[in-house]
């Protein structure tokens, strides 16, 4: 890193004098962003710095005597006032920090010494995915290309190793970096891609994520059409895995309320599948994974593909099977994002949430739902989070009241599932 600011969770707010006030808020555990530059990385006359790595941010350098300067910021599109500010130094900051098309002037003394109007074209834009949430990356992805494609910059995205090596030579116009390698002084602007669960401001976010759902709130943070179509892959292997006609499971998640919570369930939908003539492959990344008195395994009949392998390797299993069958996860990103028929056990989110899915299975005769309950604060740190129903009979039961027979006969809908390979 190029400067002495590192990683923050605080977000600051329009301000004056010397320095900034700070309110923080609170984003998803491990959805940590990596701070803009201490100043702004543009250059205007007499030492006026600003940039759009924080929402637009202008410093008024300190003269060493009281000058009268004034500092408005707009909104472009209709010229509605963001920020008006008279002072003699200091910072002045947008309230939003997502995209907007922001217009900056400068007065001194009541003269227009400064305006600037903001264009992204041929500029350096960084775009930021928090690390540890693949399915998110996957999902929100296709809008930071979109946006690259509209605005004509040239697009930098903090991803993981693993994931870029999905892209990058797919997009070689696309700078695929890890956080550690970023140079922070050379960004235009810079956006922050996540789900920020405390943002009642809307200073993050225009909308909030749970109402639009996973992926297209990126594409409100950006700005761009929310219409979904994945990114494309270039893998380094693309030959078929298995001769016989397979169908890909992952059977795990980060919490109870996003498995499928039906005892014996996945072992019937193997023991369905293999009767249909078709091969299992486990693709999980962990063979069995759980807390306290709930544990999930790899289902019997299964064949073994989990453990430490690349992703790349798992986008190749998904490649050439017929169908994914799977839970509100990465894996099951990564299934749509290669193009597999994507069969989805769901309940703890609703449909809006994910890619659109012919074949998703949700009983809405119980309850369901309380992901985009905005009353209800999902708690990262409790594996078995059920807010309406823990510790009654009813937890879960969203997933639980799913059977293995309305499974199979979502994989039975995709055309030519048995013959497809």
């Amino acid at each position: 890193m190029n400067d002495a600011a590192s990683l923050t969770h605080a977000d600051p707010v329009t301000s004056t004098g010397h320095a900034p006030v700070v309110t923080p808020f609170a984003p998803s555990p491990g959805q940590i962003f990596l701070a803009p530059a201490l100043l702004p990385t543009q250059v205007g006359p007499a030492g006026l710095r600003f940039d759009f790595n924080d929402g637009a941010r202008v410093v008024i350098p300190d003269f060493g005597q009281p000058l009268p300067w004034r500092v408005r910021i707009c909104d472009l599109r209709d010229d509605s006032t963001l920020a008006d500010v008279s002072l003699s130094c200091g910072v002045v900051r947008s309230p939003a920090k997502y995209y907007t098309p922001y217009g900056i002037t400068i007065w001194l003394n009541g003269v227009v010494v400064f305006e600037h109007r903001f264009d992204l074209r041929d500029q350096d834009v960084l775009i930021q995915f928090p690390l540890a949430a693949l399915g998110d990356v996957l999902g929100w992805l296709p809008y930071a290309l979109r946006f690259a494609q509209v605005h004509g910059c040239r697009l930098a995205c903090v991803v993981t190793p693993a994931v870029a090596a999905l892209f990058r030579e797919a997009y070689p116009d696309v700078e695929f970096l890890a956080q550690d390698k970023v140079e922070r002084r050379k960004y235009y602007a810079t956006y922050n891609v996540g789900l920020f669960f405390d943002d009642k401001e809307l200073t993050q976010q225009p909308r909030d994520f749970r109402e639009t759902g996973l992926h297209r709130t990126a594409a409100h943070i950006l700005g761009v059409d929310e219409s979904e179509s994945a990114a494309n892959t270039a893998l380094p292997d693309v030959s078929r895995p298995m001769a016989q006609p397979y169908v890909c499971i992952a059977v795990q998640s980060t919490a109870q309320c996003k498995y499928w919570n039906r005892p014996g369930g996945w072992d019937a939908v193997v023991a369905g599948l293999r009767a249909r003539g078709l091969q299992v492959v486990c693709i999980d990344q962990k063979a069995r994974h759980g807390k306290n008195d709930f544990w999930q395994s790899i289902p019997e009949g299964a064949v073994d593909a989990t453990g430490e392998r690349p992703l790349t390797e798992r986008a190749r299993w998904l490649m050439h099977a017929s169908a994914f069958v799977g839970l509100s996860s990465g894996l099951s990103w990564l299934a749509w994002t290669m193009g597999t028929p994507t069969v989805l056990i769901s309940g703890f989110t609703l449909p809006h949430n994910e890619f659109a899915t012919p074949y998703r299975v949700i009983n809405n005769d119980v309850c369901t739902g309380c992901w985009h309950d905005p009353a209800i604060r999902y708690n990262h740190d409790d594996f078995h989070f059920c807010p309406r129903h823990k510790g009654t009979g009813r937890a879960f039961e969203c997933t639980r009241e799913i059977t293995p027979d309305a499974v199979l006969e979502a994989v039975d809908r995709i055309p030519g599932v048995t013959s497809r390979n």
